[in-house]
């Protein structure tokens, strides 16, 4: 394969891999590589450790990405950062053919409406384990108004992989009435 060098357009002509990625340092394991279309892999090691993709372009799921990502953000020294696996702003007060409708998301590929104020956030990508962190807000509902309400993981259900059982509840513990804005994060 023929390597251009370019003082406009700069190096071009090899992908490379995460075992010998293209742009490397005298670590021939270790650098920039260029695993499909519109992707950049950093390596280290000769795995591949961070992927950046443009948006819109495809990430299959089955690219191996192992390491940790740590960044300094003014506090003095690098950590690990720990992403948001999951996310979605829906309406809780809309239901076709058994699902709410979503007005933002990543990562959830729909959010069923199991019944008042009662709802399963279904993810695209299943998480690495169930020992993940949920974070739910919302609006409190019409019938949770003049009383104390709580979004969240709803009592008894189980953290799969795959989805997250979530519910409103009033004082008491009652199943709230379903709210217009609810929004669901999953930390992993």
């Amino acid at each position: 394969m023929t390597i251009t060098i370019n003082g406009t357009t700069g190096i071009a002509g090899v992908d490379g891999s995460a075992a010998t990625p293209a742009v490397q340092g005298a670590d021939t394991n270790t650098g920039i590589f260029f695993p499909a279309a519109d992707q950049v892999g950093l390596a280290a090691g000769g795995s591949q450790v961070l992927l950046v993709n443009a948006s819109g372009s495809t990430i299959t799921g089955t690219e191996s990405v192992s390491g940790n990502l740590s960044f300094n953000s003014g506090y003095g020294s690098a950590a690990v950062a720990y992403g948001c696996r999951a996310w979605v702003n829906f309406d809780g007060t809309t239901n076709t053919a058994g699902f709410c409708t979503i007005r933002g998301s990543g990562n959830v590929t729909s959010v069923a409406d199991n019944g008042t104020g009662d709802y399963t956030v279904n993810f695209t990508t299943a998480m690495p384990d169930a020992n993940y962190c949920v974070q739910c807000t919302g609006e409190s509902s019409a019938a949770s108004a003049t009383n104390d309400s709580v979004f969240g993981i709803k009592d008894g259900s189980t953290l799969t992989t795959t989805s997250v059982n979530v519910v409103e509840t009033i004082a008491g513990g009652t199943t709230g009435s379903d709210g217009v804005y609810y929004c669901v994060a999953i930390f992993r």
